[in-house]
C-alpha cells in the first residue's frame, strides 16, 4: 500500500504540512499514482504558465510522505469574471487525498492562497465547483465563498496520450472577496 493512502486518525500530521510552490520535479506526484495521469498536459501547462507569473501552483507536502494536496491560481482569463489579472484570481486544481480530508488542511490551503493574493493586491477569488459536488460547496461556502452565478462547466485538453478531451461539468461559479 503506498504511504500517501495509509488512513490516520491521528491529525497531528497537520503541523508538519509544508505548503510550498509546485516544483518541476513534483508534476509526476499530481497524478496520483495514475488516478489523474489523464491531466498531465494541464498540469506542464499551467507549470509553464507558473514560470512566466501567469499562475501560482500550491502544493501541501508531507514531509516523509510527499504531496497530499494542490490548489493552482490562475491571474489571468479571456475571461475577467473568472480572473483579471489585477484584483481577481481564478482558483482551480484544488484537491486533498482522501485521507487527509476532513483535518483542517484545505482551510490551512486556502488561508495561505489568500495571505499570498492579498500581498499582490488581489481582492477577489473565483471559482468554479461542479453542481453535483455538495461536499465542496458546502466547504467553499463555510470559507466565504457564495454562489455567483450557474457555468456550463464545457471545456477540453488534451491528455497524456495527446487525444482531445471534452469535459461537460455543470458548474456554480463562486467569489470571494478577501480583505486587504
Amino acid at each position: 500500500m503506498d504511504k500517501r493512502t495509509i488512513q490516520t486518525k491521528d491529525k497531528t500530521w497537520i503541523n508538519d504540512i509544508i505548503l510550498r510552490h509546485l516544483l518541476q520535479k513534483d508534476l509526476p506526484d499530481l497524478e496520483w499514482e495514475g488516478e489523474y495521469i489523464h491531466l498531465r498536459n494541464v498540469y506542464r501547462n499551467a507549470f509553464e504558465k507558473a514560470k512566466e507569473g501567469k499562475n501560482i501552483l500550491w502544493v501541501a507536502d508531507l514531509p516523509g510522505t510527499g504531496i497530499i494536496g494542490q490548489l493552482f491560481l490562475q491571474f489571468n482569463s479571456a475571461r475577467s469574471d473568472l480572473a483579471d489579472g489585477y484584483h481577481r484570481a481564478y482558483l482551480y486544481a484544488f484537491r486533498i487525498r482522501p485521507p487527509y480530508r476532513n483535518a483542517g488542511l484545505g482551510y490551512k490551503m486556502l488561508h495561505t492562497v489568500e495571505l499570498d493574493l492579498m500581498n499582490r493586491s488581489f481582492w477577489e477569488i473565483s471559482l468554479n465547483v461542479a453542481r453535483t459536488n455538495e461536499a465542496a460547496i458546502r466547504f467553499y461556502q463555510k470559507y466565504g465563498f457564495v454562489i455567483d452565478g450557474p457555468e456550463s462547466g464545457e471545456w477540453s485538453f488534451r491528455d497524456h496520450n495527446n487525444q482531445l478531451r471534452q469535459v461537460s461539468e455543470p458548474a456554480w461559479r463562486m467569489l470571494k472577496k478577501i480583505d486587504n
